[in-house]
C-alpha cells in the first residue's frame, strides 16, 4: 500500500512538471522588427569592431523576441539594441535547457551547483533573474561586459547541461555558430576593418598590420588569462 501511495505522488509530480515546461512554440525570426525568439545576436562595436572585426555588442532575446543587452553600468536595454541593428542570430533551443520545479527536478547534472548559482522555471525567468542581478552592477568592457551578462543568462538556464558559460565561449559560440542576417550585415561589419587596413598599410605600411595583429593578439591573451588563468578576474 505504502509503495503504491509513493508510485501515485511521484507520478504527480512527474506529470505537473511536464505539465508545466512544455514549450509553446516560438514566432518567426524576423530581423524587420527586431525580433528574435530565445537568439543571442551580435552587432559590431564603433571603433573596436574596426580594428578587430570578431569582436563585437552581443545580447540575448527573450521568448518573445525582445533584446536584451548589457551595455552600461546598472543598465540592462530591454529592446533597444544599444548599437544598431544585430548583424548575426543564432537560435538557442530551450530544450537544452534545465527548468527545475525543485530540487528533485533537475534534468541537468549539475543539480546543486545550478541550484545555489540561481534556477528559473521558464526562459523568461532565467533572464529576469540576470537583469536583476546586472542593475545592480558596474560596467566594465575589459572585465564586466554584455558577454558576462550573456553568460550569466546561460549559467542560470544551464544551457546545454554547461554551468562554466563564461565571455570566451559566448563570444566563440556566436563567431562559429552565428548566422548573418543578411549580405549588408557582413558589408557592415568587415567593410570597416578594411578600410582601416586600406588607410593604415597606405600611411604607414606593412608594420601597420603587425600593430593591428598584436592589438587583437592581447585582447585575445587578456580574456584568455582573465577566464581560465585567474580566478574572479572576469565576472558573469
Amino acid at each position: 500500500m505504502d509503495l503504491k501511495a509513493a508510485y501515485d505522488i511521484e507520478h504527480m509530480i512527474s506529470t505537473s512538471s511536464k505539465i508545466q515546461h512544455d514549450l509553446w512554440p516560438l514566432d518567426e525570426i524576423d530581423p524587420k522588427t527586431a525580433k528574435f525568439p530565445c537568439c543571442l545576436i551580435w552587432a559590431p562595436l564603433p571603433v573596436v569592431s574596426w580594428l578587430a572585426p570578431f569582436i563585437g555588442h552581443v545580447g540575448i532575446c527573450r521568448e518573445d523576441g525582445a533584446i536584451l543587452d548589457f551595455s552600461g553600468s546598472n543598465f540592462v536595454n530591454i529592446d533597444d539594441f544599444a548599437f544598431g541593428a544585430p548583424a548575426r542570430h543564432l537560435q538557442l533551443g530551450r530544450e537544452k535547457c534545465c527548468f527545475p520545479p525543485n530540487l528533485a527536478g533537475h534534468t541537468c547534472k549539475k543539480g546543486y551547483q545550478h541550484a545555489d548559482y540561481g534556477t528559473a522555471i521558464t526562459w523568461d525567468d532565467a533572464l529576469r533573474q540576470s537583469i536583476h542581478n546586472f542593475e545592480h552592477r558596474s560596467y566594465n568592457i575589459f572585465t564586466r561586459n554584455c558577454h558576462s551578462f550573456v553568460a550569466n543568462c546561460l549559467n542560470r538556464l544551464c544551457y546545454d547541461g554547461s554551468m562554466d558559460w563564461n565571455m570566451v565561449n559566448v563570444a566563440a559560440l556566436v563567431l562559429f555558430k552565428a548566422h548573418w542576417i543578411d549580405r549588408m550585415s557582413v558589408v557592415k561589419s568587415f567593410l570597416p576593418f578594411a578600410v582601416v587596413v586600406c588607410l593604415g598599410i597606405a600611411l604607414v605600411g606593412w608594420p601597420f598590420l603587425i600593430g593591428l595583429f598584436s592589438f587583437s593578439l592581447l585582447l585575445v591573451e587578456w580574456f584568455m588569462l582573465g577566464t581560465y588563468c585567474v580566478k574572479n578576474l572576469l565576472e558573469c
